[in-house]
């Protein structure tokens, strides 16, 4: 008998459902959301699982690992199409959900996620980092700037090296914004010095990668943007050609046909968002 499992993987705890050929349930449980406690079940409930089926999420890929290390068959489901297809049931509970991806898996109305290699997953996180200790960064000079401006202190522009004597300067003999604007330069110093100890790892991997030096051979592309198209593709021969690539990452139009209506619209937007992003820096950059 041929089996297939669902599972709707939660913080704490993860909902299986196992059916068989024709759908019916033959098991249900919940299980701590780690991979010992998955093996642990899939070898113990003596079905042959012939596929497990998890929706792509935080804790997806290192739930897989687990389970593809043990000898499991598993795969991801793109959560778009789960959520689609999960839609119709009134009643939205996780063990629901486990039965939904268990026939979802059984039926093959899924379209399966590729999972990153571990160097392309690395990258990612490094790249995440760096952007969220940036963003972070110009959150704490704007608004350094803004509350100089409650009381009439103008920064006007000013380049980086100047920022901490500019402020210092602006606040003399203003007791509180003194001590306001010391606690914030430490903050902003904190930060530039982290954000720019990841961005020197930034550079040290393109510099050791030739098909990041080679994508940044063109206008408008630097480090950062060629490492970051660098890791989304991670596997290039997992697309069929190079046009698939613009649709996978929401680059390419939507578009809307039914009788005598057919309206193309703005992209997509579907895919890496960071992708999306670097990418259209690079145009208007370049």
């Amino acid at each position: 008998m041929t089996y297939f499992a669902g599972i709707d993987v939660s913080l704490e705890e993860s909902s299986i459902c196992v059916v068989d050929a024709g759908g019916k349930i033959v098991r249900e449980v919940k299980v701590l959301s780690e991979p010992e406690s998955l093996v642990k079940f899939f070898s113990e409930a003596g079905l042959v699982v012939s596929c497990i089926g998890l929706e792509a999420g935080p804790l997806s890929q290192w739930l897989y690992d687990g389970l593809t290390e043990a000898g499991f068959e598993v795969v991801l489901l793109e959560t778009r199409h789960v959520k689609a297809a999960l839609s119709a049931m009134v009643v939205k509970t996780d063990r629901n959900d486990a039965r939904g991806i268990a026939q979802l898996l059984r039926m093959g109305w899924f379209r399966p996620v590729h999972v990153k290699s571990v160097a392309a997953r690395d990258v990612r996180a490094l790249l995440t980092a760096r952007k969220l200790l940036q963003s972070k960064l110009i959150d704490v000079e704007l608004s350094i700037r803004g509350t100089l401006r409650g009381f009439g202190l103008k920064m006007g522009r000013v380049s980086n090296g100047r920022f901490e004597a500019r402020v210092v300067e602006l606040v003399a003999g203003h007791a509180m914004l003194e001590q306001i604007m010391a606690a914030m330069l430490r903050a902003r110093d904190a930060l530039r010095t982290e954000y720019a100890a990841l961005h020197r790892h930034v550079l040290s991997i393109a510099r050791e990668c030739p098909i990041i030096r080679r994508l940044m051979t063109a206008p408008g592309v630097g480090p950062v943007i060629a490492t970051t198209f660098t890791s989304a593709v991670d596997d290039p021969h997992r697309f069929a050609s190079s046009s698939s690539v613009g649709a996978h990452f929401g680059m390419t139009p939507r578009k809307f046909q039914s009788g005598e209506m057919d309206v193309n619209g703005g992209i997509s937007r579907v895919g890496d968002e960071a992708v999306r992003t670097a990418l259209y820096q690079g145009r208007t950059s370049s």
